[in-house]
């Protein structure tokens, strides 16, 4: 069975774009665009891993990605356009996997992602 991955991100062509690749990877990607969205679909389909985007428009990326990890035990990777030291600190300690800084390379989400997911203890 394909990994199912969650992408939220309030950027739709940025979304559009890693659904893209991860798809390409075999990966079952499903998108959302606003944080209330995201929280929904999660509870729906239970995904395998989150890819969230920081700063949404409805909701601070990094409490959804604290929310999430109260009910999930899955790798949860944080794209963020901030370089600020604190909100990385911040996401770490309330549960991130791991960041990907935008403007950034597919190669190394999709990289990431792979690492996660085939190691998931080490990724949590």
């Amino acid at each position: 069975m394909k990994k199912k991955i969650v992408v939220v991100d309030d950027e739709k062509p940025i979304a559009d774009i890693v659904q893209f690749f991860l798809q390409k990877e075999g990966f079952s990607i499903r998108c959302a665009y606003n944080g209330q969205d995201a929280m929904e679909l999660i509870e729906e389909i239970r995904p395998d891993m989150i890819v969230l985007d920081m700063m949404l428009p409805d909701y601070d990326g990094v409490e959804l990605c604290c929310q999430f990890r109260k009910k999930l035990d899955i790798p949860i990777i944080i794209l963020t356009a901030s370089n600020s030291e604190n909100d990385r600190k911040r996401a770490f300690e309330l549960g991130a996997s791991g960041f990907v800084f935008k403007p950034f390379y597919m190669q190394e989400l999709v990289a990431l992602v792979k690492g996660c997911l085939l190691s998931p203890s080490k990724a949590r």
